[in-house]
């Protein structure tokens, strides 16, 4: 047998267990009987592989299914939550928080840390080497990472492992996917496959991989925090664009002439509407007054001062202004909003439906499906780990910077702690 010819069957076979891993991961409790239509495969090729993927802890066989016929009864399968995990991280400005998930987005354990006032490569490199092993400490020995995501605060070349401009923290051209991997040498985690992607994308994934609905493709995922940025899957696919920096909403232009973005241009979506546009708002110092400017405007709207409570209702029109460019781009069955300028709540996030909704009835449309991200503060960490999932079980569309992708567990992480 020719070695091509060996390599393409070892392909198709891999292939083929991940859309049976992926069939569970959205239907779980099917049986054999029931895998063998439901990916065309023969009965003898889904015996064979369950077999395979039950041994190494991908999935899990549980009760028998009382149906009343005659014969033997069926044996659902499920995704395993015990053996096989894994490991997701955001990375923020001046922050990082990591979790670990079951194959299915469970969260099992988490670590939030900071890399300073100094916001250095360096620092971040080393805060997130430190919480990934920390939060890996909490873990059974006995499970094994199988995948790490990282979502990064800008445009992320996926394949190189890039993190080409992350304007908030002014880095660029950042071998960030490297630098990890020289780090977490002679830790347990070495040699676990790494995947690096934006944060609203990975964000975007997690809402896919771990909340799938059928209504819920095309998806938007739109994240404000101190930029604003949007994750895009469009046939279950993540849209990344050429160099990487689809989904950069945030310098969308939508008032000329506007206030200064970071990027240089005026009247962005970021400048009117992210974390930065709300630090900017004119708040004198007063006792009891918090430290956190976030936690500050949240503290005037619940007191009703009239200059914020202005300020962040302009903020949400113009996130409604936003939502309905996008809209009218993509036309999306389910937009997610997340990032922790949501958490301003209905003050924020009613101008925006009332103004999506406005435009919405002007064209005589439907307007589109709003709903805020299920996971909170840990959507992007969560989203992270889903983008280990999703690149782990599509083999035939993967464009890592991972070098040691397979389709089972991975043999290389050690106890060299």
């Amino acid at each position: 047998m020719r070695p091509e010819t060996s390599g393409n069957q070892q392909l198709i076979k891999v292939i083929n267990r991940m859309a049976l891993v992926r069939c569970l991961c959205a239907n779980p409790g099917l049986s054999r009987a029931d895998l063998a239509p439901a990916v065309d495969l023969t009965k003898s090729t889904i015996s064979l592989l369950v077999r395979e993927l039950i041994d190494e802890g991908w999935l899990v066989e549980r009760d028998i299914v009382t149906t009343g016929d005659l014969g033997r009864r069926p044996t659902p399968l499920f995704i395993d939550p015990s053996r096989l995990l894994l490991l997701g991280a955001e990375v923020g400005v001046g922050s990082v928080r990591v979790v670990a998930t079951t194959l299915t987005g469970e969260v099992l354990a988490r670590n939030v840390g900071s890399f300073g006032g100094s916001r250095t490569v360096r620092d971040c490199i080393t805060s997130l080497a430190a919480g990934l092993q920390r939060v890996r400490k909490q873990l059974e020995p006995t499970q094994k990472i199988i995948g790490i995501g990282i979502g990064l605060p800008g445009g992320v070349d996926e394949a190189s492992g890039t993190l080409q401009l992350a304007p908030n923290l002014g880095w660029r051209d950042v071998p960030f996917g490297a630098l990890l991997r020289e780090k977490l040498k002679g830790s347990v985690l070495a040699g676990v496959p790494l995947f690096l992607q934006n944060e609203a994308d990975v964000a975007a994934v997690g809402e896919r991989e771990f909340n799938p609905t059928p209504a819920s493709d095309p998806l938007l995922y739109v994240s404000i925090n101190h930029g604003v940025g949007a994750g895009v899957i469009v046939d279950d696919r993540l849209l990344t664009g050429s160099r990487g920096f689809a989904g950069e909403v945030g310098h969308m232009v939508l008032q000329v002439n506007g206030p200064l973005c970071t990027c240089g241009r005026r009247g962005c979506a970021e400048a009117l509407i992210g974390l930065r546009a709300l630090h900017q708002l004119p708040l004198q110092p007063e006792q009891g007054a918090s430290a956190d400017p976030l936690a500050e405007v949240q503290r005037r709207l619940a007191q009703q001062h009239g200059d914020t409570v202005r300020a962040v209702t302009i903020a949400g029109a113009y996130l409604g202004v936003l939502l309905q460019n996008l809209a009218s781009a993509y036309d999306p069955a389910c937009i997610v909003l997340g990032g922790a300028v949501v958490a301003l709540g209905d003050k924020f996030l009613q101008p925006a439906l009332q103004t999506l909704a406005d435009y919405s009835a002007a064209a005589n449309l439907a307007a589109p499906t709003v709903r805020i991200s299920q996971f909170g503060a840990d959507a992007v960490a969560i989203g992270a780990a889903g983008l280990a999932r999703y690149r782990l079980t599509r083999p035939n569309i993967r464009t890592s910077f991972s070098d040691k992708v397979t389709a089972g567990p991975s043999n290389t992480e050690q106890e060299t702690d």
